[in-house]
C-alpha cells in the first residue's frame, strides 16, 4: 500500500473529514487514515448540535463559516441537516436576564420568547417558565450517519481515498520542524506507508498517543461525558435543540453575561450537585423519536473507566422536570473529547506535519470553518 497524496489526514472524525473536504474542494489529492473500521468516537457520541450563536471569538467565526458546508454536504452526501435552530429555556429570573443580555448584542440571531411561545415550540412543562429564546441560525445534524456518509462521499471524489482499519504507527520526514519540507513525508501505518506533501493529524484526545510531548506542552487531557438515549412515556416532537440554565453556564456567549454569573452564584448554595458534575443539561431528538440527553463532564489525562449511576439519575431527574413526562433509558454511553486551555490546538508536530484538535467539545459546530483556516496556513507556507 504505497500512495502519494498532496495531503494525508490522520483521523476520520468530523474534524479530520472537514479538512479532507476542504482539501478536495481546493483540488488537492487526499488520503484519510483511521485506525477503526467505522466512526465510533466523539463524532457519533454527541448531540448533533451545531451550536453557532452561543459561541464567541474564533469559534463563532468558524461556526458561521462552516454552516453552509454542513448544509451542502447534507444534500450531497445524503444525511439529515436541519435548519431547526435552538430553544433556550429560562426557568429563573437569572436565566431570563442572561438571554436578555445576549439578545441585546446579537440582533436577529436571538429571538426572545415568552412562556407561551416556548411551549408552542417545544413540549416543556409550563410550571415555573420565565420564557426563553430561539436561536434560528443553529443546526441539528444527523450525527450517527454524518461521518460515515461524508467518508463515503469523499471516497467517491477524484483524488480522495478514505482508509478505515488503518492505524498510524508514526510519521517520518526531513526538513526543519514546522516547515513544509522539500520531499514527501512518510506516514507509517499497520498496512504500509503513505506519502504526502503535508500531514494533518486530527486524532482528538488521542493526540498524546502520537505526540506525547506536544500534548504535555499543550496541557491536553480527556473530558469524559455521561450521556443517555431516552424514550418518553408519551411521544413528543422536539424539532430544535433544547438548552437549559446549565447550558448558560457553559457556552461562552451566555456564560459571560451578568445573568449567568448570578445563576452560578445562586446554584453554589442551592444546586451544588449540578456544578460539581459540570452539567450541561440539553437534549436533541433522533430520527426515530428518542431523545439524546446529557451531559456531565469529568477531566483527567487518563480517566477511570467507570460510569456513575448518580450522574445518570441527575440527568434523568432534570429531564423529567423539564418535559413533565416519564422516561425509559434505551442506551447509555460515555463521550470523550480533548480538553486544553483555549478552544483550538493548531501546532506544528514535525516536518510538514500539523496537529489540529478542537479542545472545547465543539467539533461538530466549528470543524467546517476551522479547516479552511488551517489549509490557508499550508498554502501560505508554500508560497
Amino acid at each position: 500500500m504505497t500512495r502519494t497524496s498532496d495531503v494525508v489526514i490522520v483521523g476520520a472524525g468530523v474534524v479530520g473529514l472537514a479538512h479532507a473536504v476542504e482539501a478536495v474542494d481546493r483540488g488537492l489529492s487526499v488520503t484519510v487514515l483511521d485506525r477503526d473500521e467505522r466512526a465510533v468516537g466523539a463524532s457519533v457520541r454527541n448531540f448533533g448540535h451545531g451550536c453557532l450563536t452561543a459561541q464567541t471569538g474564533e469559534a463563532l467565526e468558524y461556526a458561521h463559516r462552516g454552516r453552509d458546508t454542513w448544509l451542502r454536504l447534507g444534500k450531497e452526501a445524503g444525511f439529515g441537516v436541519a435548519e431547526c435552530g435552538t430553544v433556550v429555556v429560562a426557568r429563573s429570573a437569572e436565566e431570563r436576564a442572561a438571554l436578555d443580555e445576549l439578545a441585546a448584542t446579537r440582533g436577529d440571531d436571538v429571538v426572545l420568547l415568552d412562556p407561551a411561545q416556548v411551549t408552542d415550540r417545544i413540549p416543556v412543562a409550563p410550571d415555573g417558565l420565565h420564557g426563553g429564546a430561539f436561536l434560528p441560525r443553529d443546526l441539528r445534524v444527523e450525527q450517527r450517519r454524518a461521518v460515515g456518509a461524508i467518508a463515503a462521499w469523499l471516497d467517491g471524489r477524484l483524488g480522495a481515498e478514505v482508509r478505515f482499519g488503518c492505524p498510524v504507527l508514526g510519521i517520518d520526514g526531513s526538513g526543519a520542524t514546522g516547515a513544509t519540507g522539500d520531499g514527501p513525508v512518510t506516514v507509517r501505518t499497520g498496512r504500509g506507508d503513505v506519502r504526502a506533501r503535508h500531514v494533518i493529524v486530527c486524532v482528538g484526545h488521542d493526540l498524546d498517543r502520537l505526540f506525547p510531548a506536544l500534548a504535555d506542552e499543550a496541557g491536553l487531557r480527556r473530558c469524559v461525558l455521561q450521556m443517555l438515549q431516552v424514550r418518553t412515556s408519551t411521544p413528543v416532537d422536539v424539532g430544535p435543540a433544547v438548552l437549559t440554565g446549565s447550558s448558560m453556564l457553559r457556552y461562552p456567549a451566555l456564560a459571560a453575561t451578568e445573568g449567568a454569573r448570578a445563576l452560578r452564584a445562586r446554584w453554589r448554595s442551592e444546586r451544588p450537585e449540578l456544578l460539581d458534575a459540570v452539567v450541561n443539561h440539553m437534549l436533541t431528538q433522533l430520527p426515530g423519536g428518542d431523545l439524546v440527553v446529557g451531559d456531565t463532564h469529568a477531566y483527567d489525562r487518563t480517566p477511570d473507566p467507570w460510569s456513575h449511576e448518580r450522574l445518570d439519575d441527575l440527568l434523568l431527574a432534570e429531564t423529567r422536570a423539564l418535559l413533565g413526562t416519564g422516561l425509559q433509558v434505551t442506551r447509555r454511553w460515555q463521550g470523550v473529547y480533548a480538553d486544553a486551555p483555549g478552544e483550538f490546538l493548531i501546532r506544528p508536530a514535525g516536518p510538514a506535519t500539523t496537529a489540529v484538535t478542537v479542545t472545547s467539545g465543539i467539533g461538530m459546530t466549528t470543524a467546517f470553518g476551522l479547516a479552511p483556516a488551517v489549509l490557508d496556513t499550508l498554502t501560505t507556507k508554500e508560497s
